[in-house]
């Protein structure tokens, strides 16, 4: 019950503002017609802070009711956010179904994935070729696992270390593809110390197989401590190669013995390109390792963008601007080993069967190649190596796109791809998406587009005009 007295200051203290409920109102608004129909002169302070005081409850429930819409709305969205899985939540933040069109009937067009995917290749392809920069073809990499128990955490399915493990599996295999005369190793972190798991070598398999057996999880990483591992293995090895690090980073922390940033200068000394992709979140230190020594660093939101950002590494990187200038290397070809014959392998300090090579100074067993001899430090390749790496010194020039306009115009239509002989006519015989190399002025389909610039590394158009010129002119 709201009192009002004739004087003002007991009022203010007597009356408080509303709480909500419509009591208050109606109690004072009775009051006040009371008073305003006795016509009391005294008691008109009180009616104006009866007055006063009507307005402000008419304001605060009027607020309170907005309030409350509000409340009503932000429930509603929270509770449809709330209702949907994670995978229906992914599709509604991508909106595929606004991709869909319609056909000439009005039926709905399938969305075509290879058109896409295309596209977004060769945006790739003419990124990546609009300058000629001079690329290093002998790498020598180090692969720096964290396998800490940061690495155990189920973010990843099944966890991060598996994912990781997943990704370099497939990482060594298309390295040596886009690399035959580069070098891999790989070193783990665990328990504040770095652990050697192979030295640098050319053999997949082996590799595989070494951090395939050791996937555990457990301690602390020590950042630090790998790179004082890579730093002592690389700084050995010649300085035509490219020495890289790349780092596959789980912890959010890195427990060090001493000053980290005395190991970051060393290695930007050494010409060691450090590169890191992290799992969990940006942190300085990797950053500044990055920075420092010429790297990348990125985070994977998914494993398929951890995939990505690894494969990354795949090709030759830009030549370093002081190692960039012509260098005669020393180079052997051995011959296969005799089969049956028992001999000593110097990579494993062992005695195997038959298999192997030969190296051609010092008459050593060799398991794989590309690889240096442990007995004579000769670098130690095959001729196929050799050849596969002449593509990242002259890549094939990108197809050019043909326009609807010209595809279209029956001089122009070409009915099959040249390369796989497949029909580039769409139902109707209408014409289908299609390239043209620029020199043999052949036309490809988009799938011998991708296979030409990415496996082949050849125009079949150019080598087969190339081909039947020479036989021209044999036979003139």
């Amino acid at each position: 019950i709201i009192i009002l007295n004739r004087r003002p200051e007991i009022l203010r203290k007597q009356i408080s503002p509303p709480s909500g409920s419509g009591g208050a109102f109606v109690q004072s608004q009775r009051f006040l017609n009371r008073r305003r129909r006795g016509g009391d002169s005294r008691d008109f302070e009180g009616v104006i802070l009866a007055e006063e005081l009507i307005t402000m409850s008419r304001q605060e429930s009027t607020n309170e009711g907005t309030k409350f819409k509000r409340g009503d709305e932000d429930e509603d969205d929270e509770e449809d956010g709330k209702g949907r899985e994670a995978w229906e939540r992914t599709y509604a933040d991508e909106r595929s179904w606004e991709s869909l069109q319609e056909d000439e009937s009005g039926l709905l067009r399938p969305i075509d994935n290879k058109t896409l995917y295309h596209a977004q290749y060769r945006r790739r392809l003419r990124t990546s070729s609009t300058t000629r920069i001079q690329k290093g073809l002998i790498r020598y990499l180090y692969i720096v696992i964290d396998l800490s128990r940061a690495a155990g955490e189920t973010d990843y399915k099944p966890s991060r270390m598996v994912v990781v493990a997943r990704q370099v599996e497939a990482f060594i295999r298309e390295f040596f593809d886009q690399n035959p005369l580069s070098q891999i190793g790989l070193l783990t972190l665990k328990d504040g110390v770095a652990n050697s798991l192979t030295d640098l070598g050319g053999s997949p398999e082996s590799h595989i197989k070494a951090l395939m057996g050791k996937l555990t999880s457990s301690g602390d990483a020590s950042l630090q401590n790998g790179l004082d591992l890579v730093h002592s293995h690389l700084n050995q090895m010649p300085t035509y190669g490219h020495r890289e690090v790349l780092i596959l980073y789980s912890s959010l922390n890195t427990c060090d013995p001493s000053d980290i940033m005395e190991t970051i200068q060393k290695c930007k000394a050494s010409k060691i390109r450090c590169s890191v992709i992290g799992l969990s979140a940006e942190l300085y230190i990797c950053k500044y390792l990055c920075q420092e020594t010429g790297g990348s660093y990125y985070v994977a939101v998914d494993e398929h963008h951890l995939k990505e950002l690894v494969f990354e590494h795949a090709p030759p990187p830009p030549a370093i601007a002081e190692f960039a200038i012509a260098n005669l290397i020393k180079m052997g070809f051995p011959q296969r080993a005799v089969e049956g014959v028992i001999s000593i392998c110097s990579c494993h300090k062992e005695a195997k069967v038959g298999g192997g090579y030969t190296c051609p100074r010092c008459k050593a067993r060799i398991c794989d190649l590309p690889t240096e001899c442990q007995i004579c430090g000769l670098t130690l390749v095959s001729s196929p190596h050799l050849a596969r790496s002449y593509h990242h010194l002259f890549p094939i020039t990108p197809f050019d796109d043909v326009a609807p306009s010209v595809s279209s115009d029956p001089r122009y239509l070409a009915k099959n791809c040249f390369g796989c002989q497949q029909t580039l006519l769409n139902p109707g015989n209408m014409p289908g998406s299609r390239v043209c190399c620029p020199k043999c002025k052949q036309y490809f389909c988009l799938d011998c587009d991708i296979y030409i610039h990415e496996s082949l590394h050849n125009c079949p158009g150019c080598e087969s005009f190339r081909h039947s010129k020479s036989n021209g002119t044999v036979e003139g």
